[in-house]
């Protein structure tokens, strides 16, 4: 049977049938892959009206799924793309993206996560490039060859974990001002704080919280890790999920502090491995995290039209 060829747009939320047969497709593409298909915020937005959706089907069945994130100030809207694996090789990969970038509208970009052959392929055939690149890093833990550094909390700081939801205002307040810049991390309401303390894989004693012994009511910095649970190809992995350290309060080792402390933390679990993302061009980042033993996994490249002078 010929494939009808298209891409539908979608404003609004899509139906719940459309919106489970979209989780599926990205789970069957991580693990076909190796790689996720969508990151962690256009996942949780399949479901949602905070998106616009794109949708690809072949005989009523869902074969590809794409959704859009508006860009926040002046921030070009983001595309993401996921073909269900039986199905590629059709163009159902290329029509979602023609479709969504169209959408999206002029300076709009779409993340290719891993750039896999096939994502690189429709870029080519779009006359797109790469304009950014978030870069995965990973260290083992607890190998006696590449042992973790110890940790020394300076007599002027308080080090701790969270301590409910108290913490909060704090926690959004140094976010929005560490990732003023960030497209995805940055410009965060309260609502971002709470879906994550609130997630199935939220552990309060993992999220780790620095503070000035003289004002204990100003978090200069906190580091959330995270936990990965085992799959068929991988073990359980732990992650630097953000490091966050207000922009007053640079060049006093905090980022490096709160790094290793969630990193002890993860190896005390027994975790093998711990991931980090950080973007390509970051340098000081990059640095900081080579020093602690991180080196490269993966690439995650987010293509665009040429941008002209």
């Amino acid at each position: 049977m010929v494939r009808e060829p298209g891409a539908t747009v979608v404003h609004g939320a899509l139906d719940d049938e459309t919106a489970r047969a979209a989780r599926r497709i990205a789970e069957k593409a991580e693990a076909v892959d190796d790689v996720a298909g969508l990151s962690e915020q256009a996942f949780a937005a399949i479901g949602t009206d905070r998106v616009t959706h794109v949708v690809s089907s072949d005989g009523g069945s869902l074969v590809g799924y794409a959704n859009i994130t508006p860009g926040r100030d002046d921030e070009p809207a983001m595309v993401e793309a996921v073909v269900d694996p039986p199905g590629r090789g059709q163009g159902v990969g290329d029509e979602l993206i023609a479709a969504a970038l169209e959408e999206a509208g002029p300076g709009s970009r779409a993340w290719a996560h891993g750039d896999l052959p096939a994502a690189q392929a429709v870029a080519r055939s779009r006359g797109l490039v790469s304009l950014r690149e978030l870069l995965s890093m990973r260290r083992p833990l607890g190998d006696p060859q590449n042992p973790l550094p110890p940790l020394t909390v300076p007599d002027d700081l308080v080090l701790r974990t969270y301590a409910g939801s108290g913490d909060d205002a704090e926690i959004l307040r140094v976010n929005n001002a560490a990732f003023d810049w960030h497209p995805e991390q940055g410009g965060w309401s309260i609502d971002e704080i709470t879906a994550r303390t609130g997630s199935d894989w939220f552990d309060p004693e993992g999220l780790f919280l620095v503070f000035d012994r003289a004002d204990p009511d100003i978090l200069l910095g906190f580091h959330w890790t995270k936990v990965h649970p085992a799959t068929d190809t991988e073990p359980s992995i732990g992650e630097v999920y953000i490091v966050g350290v207000d922009t007053g309060t640079q060049g006093r080792g905090l980022g490096k502090l709160l790094t290793l402390a969630g990193l002890i933390h993860l190896e005390e679990r027994g975790l093998p491995i711990v991931e980090l993302y950080v973007e390509g061009d970051n340098a000081a980042a990059l640095h900081t995290y080579e020093k602690l033993g991180f080196t490269r996994h993966s690439i995650d490249v987010a293509y665009g039209r040429p941008i002209t002078p």
